[in-house]
């Protein structure tokens, strides 16, 4: 069977031998200095991630694209048509959404799910042949883009041969039947068993003939806390002996960015910018999620802060829906606090559409020259560039918060290294603000976001806001 010999393939190639999953990955080495210095002082503290993420993410924006939805044709070679669009707009890593086959038995809808994997190894006919993605990649890669792919490797779809041909690697209801993932409703899937051999080689044979035999640049690993992380961490090391991968966890845990992910979701702030957005909270309901982000996670870690994903739009509510009056100033922060930027296929066209998740549904895009929405993403992605405290994770500056008058309403910080300080200024509130700076930190002098206009910050100051009004400064960028 053609997967099982790429999967052997793919595991005779990797210098090393054996596919040794059972077991934890080998400690990666310490700096001789650092080691030395531990050796000679318990005290001496120890880097906790193990992992080097790819230069390329310094100020990657993400860009989420659902091949099925993304245009009217729902294929790889019109999406590619659209590649020079999105470059004009900045973003940097396209993620696609599963690109397999999707099973047909406990199917929902007219077309299924596309975490409802049948096949590892193959792509989507629905989106073109192998060929068609290839394509694709390359044409990313030519035009400046990287390339990760959506992985589900928790369950698959019924009708996946691995049912039939390996029953014994999917876990089993109490009376020995295939079972879903637990207390979920989603009855299209079976859980593998992550505790047989088999599984792991297999799913991983198949992440490392993505990258090798088509250029992918990584992952995202759905539901990614619901597999072993040491298989997250084998893996991460074995796609990098091929080249230097990204990998983003559907997870949110301190513990994935160690030695497995560049990045994990920001669930925390997602549902803190809603409560504000709606009222339920004022603008002191980030503190929690930020206080959280400086002291528990390492400084290497990216966090996706996302207006929308597939989910979210699906099954919250479109970002008008979640957001209202406050949608462009919570998305002007996701996009220069500490975190991961995301666009999902559409927002840049002002969707205002609940799509379908088991059914074609091509976006709209007729909004698109004339929404200003998107007019914004495209200039928040060049503020982002040319502001390296503003870049991703171990790259840009933490947050400092500037203290001020009105805390419940103005959210207000600075960002600042190696001579380039941001400003960012929030009235997360649907009244209008009026605060004094209590301390110096935000003091100097800016450029104004989108309008250049010279501006000079003292402390004692007053700022002014408009009802979810936001401003941001700038100084010594490039």
């Amino acid at each position: 069977m053609r997967k099982l010999l790429a999967t052997a393939a793919a595991t005779a190639l990797i210098a090393g031998g054996s596919y040794a999953m059972t077991s934890s990955p080998e400690e990666p080495a310490l700096d001789p200095a650092v080691a030395e210095a531990a050796a000679n002082d318990p005290w001496t503290p120890r880097p906790y991630v193990q992992i080097e993420n790819p230069e390329w993410s310094r100020d990657a924006v993400l860009y989420q694209i659902n091949t099925r939805h993304f245009t009217e044709e729902g294929t790889f070679a019109a999406a590619e048509e659209q590649l020079p669009r999105l470059r004009e707009m900045g973003v940097d890593i396209l993620w696609l959404m599963p690109i397999h086959p999707i099973g047909v038995e406990n199917r929902k809808g007219t077309l299924g799910s596309p975490y409802s994997v049948q096949d590892y190894y193959a792509v989507n006919p629905e989106f073109g042949t192998e060929e068609d993605f290839r394509s694709f990649v390359d044409a990313a890669h030519e035009q400046g883009f990287r390339v990760i792919l959506d992985l589900v490797a928790n369950h698959t779809a019924w009708d996946n041969e691995l049912a039939t041909e390996h029953p014994d690697w999917y876990e089993k209801t109490w009376d020995g039947d295939f079972r879903p993932t637990p207390w979920w409703d989603w009855s299209d899937i079976i859980d593998l068993d992550w505790s047989q051999p088999g599984v792991r080689e297999h799913v991983g044979g198949a992440m490392e003939y993505w990258v090798r035999e088509f250029g992918v640049d990584g992952y995202r690993a759905d539901v990614a806390g619901y597999v072993p992380i040491d298989f997250w961490e084998v893996m991460r090391a074995r796609l990098d002996a091929i080249r230097p991968v990204f990998m983003l966890g559907e997870v949110q845990q301190v513990t994935h960015h160690r030695a497995a992910f560049d990045a994990t979701y920001g669930w925390d702030w997602h549902v803190a910018s809603k409560r504000i957005a709606a009222g339920d909270a004022n603008a002191t309901g980030f503190f929690g999620y930020y206080a959280e982000n400086e002291s528990l996670y390492p400084r290497e870690a990216m966090r996706l802060t996302y207006i929308e994903n597939h989910d979210s739009n699906a099954w919250e509510g479109t970002m008008y829906e979640n957001y209202g009056d406050a949608l462009e100033a919570m998305t002007a922060l996701s996009f220069t606090g500490e975190g991961l930027a995301l666009i999902h296929n559409g927002q840049e066209a002002c969707n205002a559409k609940r799509l379908e998740f088991f059914e074609r549904d091509p976006i709209d895009w007729s909004q698109g020259e004339d929404c200003a929405y998107g007019q914004l993403l495209t200039d928040l992605i060049a503020f982002r560039t040319a502001n390296p405290a503003l870049h991703n994770g171990r790259w840009g500056a933490r947050m400092a918060q500037v203290v001020n008058s009105a805390p419940e309403q103005l959210f207000a910080w600075v960002r600042e290294q190696e001579g380039n300080k941001v400003v960012g200024l929030f009235n997360f509130s649907a009244q209008p603000v009026e605060a004094t700076l209590s301390d110096g930190l935000a003091a100097g002098s800016y450029t104004e976001f989108r309008t250049g206009e010279a501006v000079t910050l003292a402390a004692g100051d007053t700022i002014t806001l408009p009802a979810w009004g936001f401003r941001l400064l700038s100084s010594g960028g490039q």
